[in-house]
């Protein structure tokens, strides 16, 4: 069984075996007695490479032994292997020729947190949202099909990505295609089913042994002509199966169940995985792992180990000062929902499984009855929403940028043609640095703006955040409030309830000849390249809507209007500004600051708005730039 640690190795350990695998065709050339040392070593080397650079840790640890039998079993990168999430896959990267990189994941330049088809082969697809494996999964195993191609797909999913409608979706389809597809569910209690003991363990070894799967398809032909025979035998399997086995509902489906298995049974996973491999139709094996398995504080908090940060060696020199900043967004929404939910009963919190990432389990201890965390359920959470603003209730959906473009039908369709009074909190708006393009935020002013009875705000900082909340929750209608990832710049946060009125900015700095308008947080280093250029700079507040009659005052009255936000300048905050001034006839005297048409990959957040121009120097030699282009073409 696996070995437990009590603390994050600080020293690298020593990995002789895992020094020798560079693939997995490496790993297929160790005799099966060496497996269970090699997985010992894999996560002593797991735990001692986030140790260094920080990371999700936690789900990896859990399938150690899963991704050893599963890379030794089958032949990839021919044979595809499809990750669900991505966070697990620490241990498939180091097996697949990334150990020493391992070092500098998610930093810029180093490799992704997760499956990136661009980085290696045996990234057979590119994840970040869950719950996306078994329907690419399957499109490989058909397209393999069609290929005339004999090769094998697996997919492996955790409970947890098990819960959203597109791996329902998925399965069903796989059932009535018949490919030849294995899912292999990643029970870790997280979410659905239990542990089950010895019995099941006992049962599955039965289920998926080559003599009872011979015995049972052999019974079958001879069964099904006899229909009333072959209907009590089928039903008495179903009945054992139901006894020891919580998730018959695959069977129901149209899978060949196996398990639950105790994924951390190097030997027993092996046998059973070797038996289904070639087992033909949809197959689903059940294993059940421990999250965090093999440290053993991470396995007493799972969630709190789900990552970590960089572990920095003990040291005999005094601790830095270390930079005050203010408190994280998501609790500062967090506070904001508990103080306005004490002040009305009608407030309904709904997040799609992000509680702790959203600040809200002050929220859920306090409002249980008016908290609902529907699982990894984007869609659900806001037709959900949509239903209880129907009947007069106040939802407050907390939803990441990123995963509320997987709801976007129900945002038009559902919230915002019928005008529901829908309050969101969009966290992780913008740039969200190690994690990447996956989870960057860097799309939703685009994709919101667009829509009919929106309403967008973009606070500059912690207060103007609370405030621009409850501006939002006190009007009727949909509205959303973006704010980025991590801490403020700690300025001090009224407790109060207050509001603004909705559509109007705040001027923050006179200057002359240029006038900055910030959208979101960007708004210090607008001020510190206002100082530089003697600038004006406005806190816009609101993308949607805009001041108008500012803009229109704005554009009188300055020569250059430089528009700076942490989104895409294609469809962003600028964007708006400029549909707006045409459509004025005015001339445009304007200078749109925003990231690229492209994908930001990951890197420290300072770093890549740096990159992109959007940090005080990048917006002060944009708009010299422009300035002085102008001035030539006049001459």
């Amino acid at each position: 069984m696996a070995k437990t640690f009590d603390d994050i190795p600080l020293a690298r350990p020593l990995t002789p075996l895992l020094d020798s695998i560079n693939s997995p065709a490496d790993l297929r050339a160790h005799s099966t007695d060496d497996l269970a040392q090699i997985a010992d070593e894999l996560r002593a080397y797991l735990l001692w490479s986030v140790g260094r650079t920080g990371g999700h840790f936690g789900a990896s640890l859990g399938v150690i032994e899963l991704t050893v039998a599963l890379h030794y079993l089958y032949d990839t990168p021919e044979d595809r292997l499809v990750w669900d999430v991505g966070h697990q896959t620490y241990p498939h990267k180091i097996l697949t020729g990334r150990r020493e990189a391992m070092l500098n994941i998610r930093q810029q330049g180093g490799i992704s947190g997760f499956p990136k088809r661009s980085e290696s082969v045996y990234d057979t697809f590119g994840v970040g949202h869950s719950s996306t494996s078994i329907s690419a999964a399957l499109g490989m195993a058909l397209g393999a099909q069609m290929a005339g191609r004999e090769r094998r797909v697996a997919a492996v999913i955790g409970d947890g990505a098990m819960t959203a409608g597109q791996a329902f979706e998925a399965l069903n389809h796989a059932a009535h295609t018949k490919a030849n597809l294995l899912v292999v569910l990643n029970d870790n209690t997280m979410s659905i089913g239990h542990n089950v003991g010895g019995l099941a363990n006992y049962f599955a070894r039965i289920w998926a042994s080559k003599s009872y799967i011979a015995l049972r398809e052999g019974g079958k032909r001879v069964l099904q002509k006899m229909p009333a025979a072959w209907d009590f035998v089928r039903r008495t399997e179903e009945s054992m199966k139901n006894m020891v086995s919580p998730d018959a509902l695959f069977e129901a489906i149209g899978f060949n169940y196996i398990g639950p298995v105790d994924g951390h049974d190097l030997s027993e996973l092996m046998r059973v995985l070797e038996n289904m491999r070639d087992l033909k139709g949809p197959q689903l094996l059940h294993v059940y792992t421990t999250k965090g398995k093999g440290l053993a504080s991470a396995e007493k908090d799972p969630v709190g180990f789900h990552a970590i940060t960089k572990i920095e060696p003990k040291t005999d020199q005094p601790a830095p000062i270390k930079k005050l900043s203010g408190p994280k967004y998501q609790d500062v929404f967090g506070q904001w929902l508990c103080d306005m939910a004490a002040r009305d009963e009608k407030l309904v919190a709904i997040t799609p499984a992000m509680c702790e990432g959203s600040g809200m389990v002050p929220f859920s201890q306090r409002f249980p009855h008016r908290f609902h965390d529907v699982a990894i359920c984007e869609q659900h959470a806001l037709t959900l929403a949509a239903g209880l603003a129907c009947e007069g209730q106040k939802p407050v959906v907390a939803i990441y940028s990123t995963f509320l473009q997987r709801a976007y039908d129900q945002l038009v369709h559902d919230i915002a043609l019928q005008n529901l009074d829908v309050t969101f909190g969009i966290d992780r708006a913008g740039l969200v640095g190690e994690d990447g393009a996956t989870h960057g935020g860097v799309f939703d002013i685009g994709y919101l703006r667009c829509i009919p009875n929106m309403v967008i705000a973009a606070p500059a900082d912690e207060n103007e955040c609370r405030l621009l909340l409850s501006s939002c929750y006190r009007h009727n209608g949909p509205a959303a409030v973006r704010y980025p990832r991590g801490t403020g710049p700690g300025t001090t946060i009224s407790k109060a309830l207050d509001v603004v009125p909705i559509g109007k900015a705040r001027t923050v700095r006179e200057g002359q000849d240029v006038a900055i308008l910030s959208f979101g947080p960007l708004l210090a280093d607008a001020l510190l390249a206002g100082e530089k250029l003697n600038a004006t700079v406005v806190d816009m507040r609101w993308v949607k809507p805009l001041d108008t009659a500012l803009l229109d005052t704005l554009h009188d009255n300055y020569s250059l209007l430089v528009t700076v936000e942490d989104h895409q300048r294609m469809t962003g905050a600028g964007t708006a500004v400029s549909e707006y001034l045409l459509d004025s006839g005015k001339p445009l005297n304007i200078l749109n600051l925003g990231l690229p048409d492209a994908f930001i990959h990951h890197g420290k957040r300072e770093a890549l708005l740096s990159q992109h121009g959007l940090d005080a120097e990048g917006i002060v030699a944009a708009t010299i730039h422009r300035l002085n282009s102008h001035n030539q073409s006049r001459n």
